[in-house]
């Protein structure tokens, strides 16, 4: 196939690969298909610009990547479909890349636990995320102490129970309908007195109304803040993939009840879209640090613009 003489392209881990199969044998495989014509034209962008939406990206992400596109089109002269094709990888790279640029450097302190603060609507895959992320820090030589801060679900704090138990990772909770600060409080004394290195707190992912959701994320971080002033040195956000443009809405309330730092894309193999992430970095700016690609625990990756992009646009054996 042509294009393979124009696409420098990564080697992504089997399981990010694996996660984004239904994104790049949907729609993303559609949108490669366009540019298998001989020449570019207005019919290439009308197309280009309806898969693009529908991938997930939105109507004002999807009008600036195309921008982009045509100016490097006109400005490099470029006429072949499938050099143009490229430079939309380059683009939807960039893109990609504007956000993680805000992404702050996590420096972790024998003595002063990381305190990551996760937030999120119920059912986005929040605990599972949470797990996963500790086992990201365990295969790191951290050790990890979880809080079961959403006291309002019963089902969370025994949910996180039985992950920590699988994880051999200690579970601070309280009975449900207690107050979250408290048991922020004594998760908070704990890593202190056993020297954890790493401190995860789930949180509610739904109260009555959001000045409610609002004034209890802010109580959390004052109680987290008389004892770590830096702390929480992460706040990450959980997106379900699946929720498609909901998933923006989600975050930007969460950013101004809880001043979100970093987002991760969870249930990524569970959509045929996966542009969401574009839609984020655009619209929000806010750096996309974990994506989630599966049931296991194992399922779990930094984000890096150039491997998501490559586990979209090839196939198994293109990406090889």
């Amino acid at each position: 196939m042509i294009f393979r003489r124009f696409f420098r392209r990564t080697t992504p881990e089997p399981h990010v690969q694996e996660g984004l199969r239904k994104s790049r044998r949907g729609i993303f495989r559609e949108i490669v298909a366009l540019f298998d014509r001989s020449a570019i034209d207005d019919e290439l962008f009308d197309d280009l610009e309806a898969l693009l939406i529908q991938a997930d990206l939105g109507v004002e992400t999807t009008q600036a990547l195309l921008d982009q596109l045509r100016a490097r089109i006109r400005r490099e002269g470029i006429t072949d479909p499938a050099q143009a094709r490229e430079l939309l990888r380059q683009e939807m790279i960039a893109l990609l890349e504007q956000a993680t640029r805000n992404r702050r450097v996590k420096i972790y302190q024998r003595g002063v636990p990381f305190v990551t603060l996760v937030v999120g609507v119920n059912g986005t895959g929040k605990t599972t995320t949470i797990a996963k992320l500790a086992k990201y820090h365990q295969d790191r030589g951290r050790n990890v102490l979880l809080v079961a801060g959403d006291t309002f679900r019963a089902a969370a704090i025994d949910q996180l129970k039985v992950w920590g138990e699988r994880l051999g990772v200690p579970v601070i909770s309280h009975a449900p309908g207690a107050d979250p600060g408290a048991v922020v409080f004594d998760g908070l004394q704990a890593a202190f007195n056993r020297n954890y290195d790493i401190l995860l707190i789930d949180t509610a992912g739904r109260l009555h109304t959001k000045y409610n959701l609002m004034e209890e994320l802010k109580k959390i971080r004052r109680v987290i803040q008389r004892q770590v002033p830096d702390a929480p040195q992460e706040v990450l956000l959980v997106i379900d993939a699946t929720t498609g443009q909901n998933g923006l809405a989600q975050a930007r309330l969460f950013t101004d009840a809880a001043g979100v730092t970093d987002i991760a894309i969870a249930k990524l193999d569970g959509t045929a879209k996966g542009g969401i992430a574009f839609a984020i970095a655009r619209e929000l700016g806010i750096p996309i640090s974990y994506i989630g690609t599966g049931e296991k625990v194992t399922d779990f990756a930094e984000f890096d613009p150039e491997t998501y992009v490559d586990a979209l646009f090839f196939d198994d054996e293109e990406a090889a």
